[in-house]
């Protein structure tokens, strides 16, 4: 893969999220979860790919940003998996 190509993980609506910077994929209905939600709201790292609908996922990625999904967390997890398998070893 070359430098500037990245492999993209759909989170729905015609949205992407870079497969290298996801560094979690969570539910969005825990406490501790809501609580990072607002603190990245407040730091403005917040993107919301859900066009309007019930966020149900929550993708943290490596800079920090929070990307809500309205996708179901096994959904978004299966899709990262499987990307992940198809990207050949760093060296």
């Amino acid at each position: 893969m070359s430098p500037m190509s990245a492999t993209l993980l759909n989170v729905g609506f015609d949205n992407a999220v870079a497969v290298e910077r996801v560094v979690a994929v969570v539910a969005s209905d825990p406490s501790p979860i809501k609580r990072l939600r607002e603190a990245a709201s407040r730091h403005q790292k917040l993107i919301d790919a859900t066009n309007g609908r019930r966020t149900r996922t929550v993708i943290i990625t490596d800079s920090d940003h929070v990307v809500l999904s309205s996708l179901q967390p096994a959904t978004v997890a299966e899709r990262l998996a499987a990307l992940k398998a198809r990207m050949p070893s760093s060296p």
